[in-house]
């Protein structure tokens, strides 16, 4: 009995040998298909993302801003083809008007610039005011500067200078004096000019 069940064992072995090796045989080519999948989805880049389109508003506000800029600078250039027109006796006052920062009572100041672009026309301004301002003839010599659709006029005489604000009937700086009129208001004081009441009677 046992002689048969040992031969019976034997016989099978072989069998069992040949089905491992069929099945190692039809497994093999799959593994090799699995690693050689693998290998090839590792060697290939990743996509980029697609880049994003940028909003077509970025263009549009782009060349509104440039039409702004070009429509200022037209204005501008419209405004000093303007300017341009003074005359040989507004260049002339322009010429005697006191520059730089003015200071004036109560701890005013007044900066008075020169447009170096449009002779004859300044830039005044001071604590919540700005005006541009051009120069006008007058009868009594003092110095006259308008702003004329600020409303504004800068006096300038001898021995000081004051801003007015003619829309409102008020003053917006007083006794602003440069250095040259400092030291005309000083030799004021020393020879006081003589009044037609000190005229002597003839």
């Amino acid at each position: 009995m046992k002689a048969l069940l040992v031969s019976g064992w034997l016989a099978l072995v072989p069998v069992m040998v040949f089905a491992q090796s069929a099945q190692a045989k039809t497994e093999a080519p799959k593994v090799a298909q699995k690693k050689a999948d693998a290998k090839s989805s590792s060697a290939k880049p990743k996509a980029k993302p697609a880049a994003k389109a940028k909003p077509a508003a970025d263009s549009s506000a782009t060349s509104s801003r440039t039409r702004l800029k070009s429509a200022a600078s037209q204005v501008a250039s419209g405004v000093r083809a303007a300017e341009a027109a003074l005359g040989p006796d507004e260049l002339a006052i322009a010429e005697r008007v006191y520059v730089g920062e003015i200071p004036c009572e109560l701890g005013a100041h007044v900066n008075v610039v020169a447009d170096p672009k449009a002779p004859g026309y300044f830039q005044l301004d001071g604590k919540d005011f700005r005006y541009r301002m051009s120069p006008v003839a007058t009868t009594t010599g003092a110095i006259r500067l308008e702003d004329r659709d600020g409303g504004a006029v800068w006096l300038q005489i001898a021995n000081k200078s004051m801003l007015m604000d003619q829309k409102r009937g008020q003053r917006l700086a007083d006794e602003c004096k440069s250095p040259a009129q400092v030291i005309a208001a000083e030799g004021l004081k020393k020879a006081p000019a003589r009044s037609l009441l000190d005229e002597p009677a003839k």
